[in-house]
């Protein structure tokens, strides 16, 4: 902005004058940082402080920055841990119309420890404040007036650097969180038994990390309408660690109508959705057939209410997970099985119980489809009939049976006798969901 005002005299006036136009600058130099606060005027301003090497006891930004924090509307810090602790004192003073906070001291080389910013920062009142960004830092939040925050992210916090009962305290005192963001920063000790933090105005939630979060989950009260995601570098040893304990405190999910399970040994994902909100879960890097655990984990969580399930690349699981799983959704219409190997452990899953008149899995389960693998493995269809015929004497009978794959993969014989207990089989090809325009 300064070269414009050299071109000649009546540029120089008019781009002067203009405050508007000095509300955005880096604090580098102390003489350039003074002719933008002065032209700024009293206008709120946009300061940028990056600081990666040592820091001088000269250094502009001491000199000029105590005297705009009042008029700080966005500001944002990179610099070193080693920085921070010389940087934060100089922003004691008020900051009124401060509505986002960026703080950033992943700098350098990896610190012995966190830095936590003192509580005297800004005086601790913040009262028009929106969004603030902790990356590599700490801070003994809640400060004061912090009503009116409505995006919250925490990164790249060691284990051990904030508690679960301090991010529930902070969570209380800023009851109007929309977003938040937790990256490499989940807290996984200093929970308090029996304690449920609203987030009543929650609009999406972001937890990424290797560390378990069901603990931290089970505390806070999901609304309706509200979206959370979950990121995990691996799952380790316990799937259960990474979702949540039980659907109870979930408003989000309290009619869940679908799940999806993609099973994909690469980069498995699973999805909880209902007319309200969803649940996603998604691993990069996971250890080994997560077809069990997610069947055990559905088969203790609440889903009668789930009218539809769809299994992708799953492996074989235990015989008698999915009937444990299946036997919870009593209101299933839908069951989708896309190229999972070894269907007919799936598929026996649903066959009534012989021993007892009473127990029929998926009573009103009315639509069957079936996407063949294209490795050369070949379907049974005699396990399907056992099962449509089973059902049908129970009245518990399948109206729909979709069967995608090559003709190879289907005895056509196996077909014509499975519509003696089916009013609508559909076998062939298929070019893919029509709904959605994908190829199987």
């Amino acid at each position: 902005m300064i070269p414009l005002t050299h071109v000649c005299r009546a540029w120089r006036g008019a781009f002067s004058s203009r405050s508007s136009l000095w509300t955005s600058f880096q604090c580098q130099d102390a003489d350039k940082t003074r002719v933008y606060l002065e032209r700024s005027k009293s206008s709120a301003i946009s300061l940028r402080i990056d600081r990666e090497d040592v820091l001088s006891p000269h250094d502009p930004l001491f000199q000029v920055i105590p005297h705009a924090t009042s008029r700080l509307k966005y500001l944002c810090i990179r610099t070193t841990p080693e920085n921070i602790g010389h940087i934060t004192p100089h922003l004691s003073h008020p900051a009124p119309l401060l509505e986002c906070l960026w703080i950033d001291c992943g700098s350098g080389p990896e610190p012995r420890s966190i830095p936590v910013l003192a509580t005297s920062l800004f005086n601790g009142n913040l009262p028009s404040l929106r969004s603030i960004h902790l990356v590599s830092v700490r801070t003994e939040l809640p400060w004061r007036n912090m009503i009116n925050l409505t995006w919250f992210a925490l990164w790249h916090t060691p284990l051990g650097g904030i508690s679960i009962g301090q991010l529930l305290d902070f969570f209380e005192n800023t009851p109007h969180l929309k977003n938040i963001e937790l990256r490499s920063a989940t807290p996984t000790s200093g929970a308090q038994g029996g304690r449920l933090v609203s987030l009543a105005h929650l609009e999406w939630m972001s937890i990424q990390g290797d560390e378990p979060c069901s603990l931290l989950l089970h505390h806070l009260l999901i609304p309706v309408g509200a979206k959370l995601s979950i990121w995990v570098g691996s799952f380790g040893p316990r799937l259960e660690g990474h979702l949540p304990r039980s659907l109870d405190n979930f408003r989000n999910l309290s009619d869940l109508t679908k799940i999806s399970l993609d099973l994909t040994e690469s980069h498995p994902n699973m999805e909880f959705t209902g007319p309200n909100g969803q649940v996603s879960v998604t691993c990069r890097s996971p250890q080994g057939n997560l077809t069990s655990p997610a069947l055990e984990y559905l088969a203790k969580i609440y889903t009668s209410k789930t009218e539809e399930l769809i299994i992708t690349r799953g492996s074989p699981p235990s015989g008698d997970l999915p009937r444990r799983a299946f036997l919870r959704m009593q209101d299933l219409h839908t069951l989708t099985l896309y190229r999972c190997r070894s269907i007919h452990f799936f598929i026996h899953a649903l066959h009534p119980d012989t021993s007892s008149l009473g127990t029929v899995v998926c009573p009103n389960l009315e639509e069957l489809v079936l996407v063949l693998r294209t490795n050369g493995e070949v379907f049974d269809i005699k396990d399907l009939i056992n099962v449509a015929a089973a059902r049908a004497l129970c009245g518990a009978k399948l109206s729909i049976v979709r069967i995608i794959g090559g003709q190879d993969k289907v005895d056509l014989g196996g077909v014509l006798e499975l519509r003696e207990h089916v009013f609508d089989v559909e076998s062939g090809p298929g070019v893919g969901d029509t709904n959605s325009g994908e190829e199987w």
